[in-house]
């Protein structure tokens, strides 16, 4: 293959994506978005670069385990080189519509490319050697911990954080899930249609669609592409994970309350809140963000949903809410706080190596910082909700119990969420976890000023 066009196909461009994530300053959900239109890449062409991308650095540490035995004699492995043997490695042990040979061979030539002849050769050489004697048993690895993080490709210290809190077996089912892809769920507006109406005309147009088990609003794409649907295109639906569907219920809205969405952007959970809300019995949403282009998003997706009347936006760090709103102007309070987004390992696989430990000392103190300033503005009988997109107690939990301690006015109230979410719930608190469901990971706290 001539080198202008090699430079074109699926897995020169994820060996391309996989180094920008490598280098860091690039998340591999927004890369690839960049990438699928940059580089004019067809439907099929993107979801193979999506499950190439996605597939090898969710797996990264245990594809270098594997790797290892067959370049620990190599002088030097630069990083482009490891990461083509990851990704072809990757194929050859989980894709099974592609032809070994046609791996190989692309991997040689791409190697040429991007080096030379002897780097084609060892890139050729080792992985012919994996072919022919096959990688090493995971039983090999006598620390039982080290074991499970590189089965389940995972840092040490983060398994051993997930240990801590679940166990060790529930740690193993939560890592090994990621490593499935995650569905698309949209959210119904069923003010104006019905979830069973809009799945009917879904299939209509060729997309399967089910319904969510743990929202009533919502749908999961078995199918076909949500957002190029009718639906879609007359603001009925919009693409939001299940486990963020779960956040508004909670709230107890009626159609005359005045709400705080105090992190907003991109404008999911809002909209969802304004569906709730009615003009002209004086319902309204505000909206916050600390960036303009964010505000912008959220102003997008109300015109997109038809809820304009009811959303208002405001440029503002939600650090400043009691300064910018009198005391007791909110009948209900949403705290979507910024958080590690451990939650979304499945959507965003380099996360779980981007964080460290520290990261659990500063973002509890902005959590907490966010809640503090935003409670005074909550009527006495009013609903704040906290929640995040991560599934570690520092972030949830224990800025809970904290906020608490020091709000004597606050007490936990009852989840209103679908039963089949009890097992999921513990002391008033949700912790749903990406493998319960196989949806984002995400957490919810209902708290009620006395």
């Amino acid at each position: 293959m001539k080198p202008s066009k090699l430079r074109k196909t699926v897995r020169f461009v994820a060996l391309e994506a996989l180094e920008r994530v490598n280098k860091g300053g690039a998340y591999s959900n927004l890369l690839l978005r960049e990438l699928i239109t940059t580089r004019d890449l067809n439907e099929k062409d993107g979801r193979l670069l999506t499950e190439l991308v996605y597939g090898t650095i969710a797996r990264q540490q245990l594809l270098d385990y594997y790797l290892q035995p067959f370049i620990q004699n190599a002088k030097k492995v630069e990083d482009w080189v490891r990461l083509l043997l990851q990704l072809s490695l990757y194929q050859l042990l989980y894709l099974d519509k592609v032809p070994s040979h046609a791996i190989l061979n692309e991997a040689v030539e791409i190697a040429k490319v991007r080096g030379n002849i002897g780097t084609s050769k060892f890139v050729n050489g080792v992985l012919r050697n994996v072919q022919r004697q096959g990688v090493a048993d995971l039983e090999q690895i006598k620390d039982p911990i080290k074991r499970l993080a590189t089965e389940i490709s995972m840092p040490r210290w983060l398994v051993e954080k997930f240990i801590t809190a679940m166990g060790i077996e529930e740690t193993r089912k939560l890592g090994l899930s990621l490593f499935k892809p995650s569905h698309v769920s949209g959210r119904i507006d069923r003010r104006n249609i019905t979830r069973e109406a809009a799945i009917e005309q879904l299939a209509a147009e060729g997309i399967e669609a089910t319904a969510s088990p743990i929202s009533p609003d919502g749908i999961i794409a078995e199918r076909g592409f949500l957002a190029g649907s009718q639906l879609f295109a007359y603001g009925l639906l919009t693409i939001q994970d299940e486990s963020s569907m779960l956040v508004a219920p909670t709230l107890q809205l009626e159609a005359s309350h005045q709400v705080l969405d105090a992190c907003a952007a991109p404008g999911g959970k809002t909209t969802h809140i304004a569906m709730y809300l009615d003009a002209e019995k004086g319902g309204k949403v505000t909206a916050l963000d600390i960036h303009q282009h964010k505000v912008r998003l959220i102003d997008d997706n109300a015109k997109r949903l038809h809820v304009t009347d009811v959303v208002e936006t405001k440029v503002m760090d939600a650090r400043a809410t009691d300064e910018a709103f009198p005391a007791e102007s909110f009948d209900r309070i949403l705290v979507d706080a910024p958080c590690s987004g451990l939650g979304l390992m499945r959507r965003k696989p380099d996360i779980k190596y981007n964080k460290t430990a520290s990261d659990f000392k500063k973002l509890p103190e902005i959590q907490l910082d966010i809640l503090n300033h935003a409670a005074p503005t909550l009527k006495p009988g009013g609903i704040l909700v906290y929640s995040t997109c991560t599934i570690v107690s520092d972030e949830n939990q224990n800025v809970v119990k904290q906020f608490l301690a020091t709000h004597p006015e606050f007490e936990q109230a009852p989840l209103a969420v679908s039963s089949v979410l009890d097992a999921s719930i513990q002391e008033n608190m949700l912790t749903l976890y990406p493998h319960s469901f196989m949806t984002d990971g995400f957490f919810i706290s209902c708290l009620c000023k006395k």
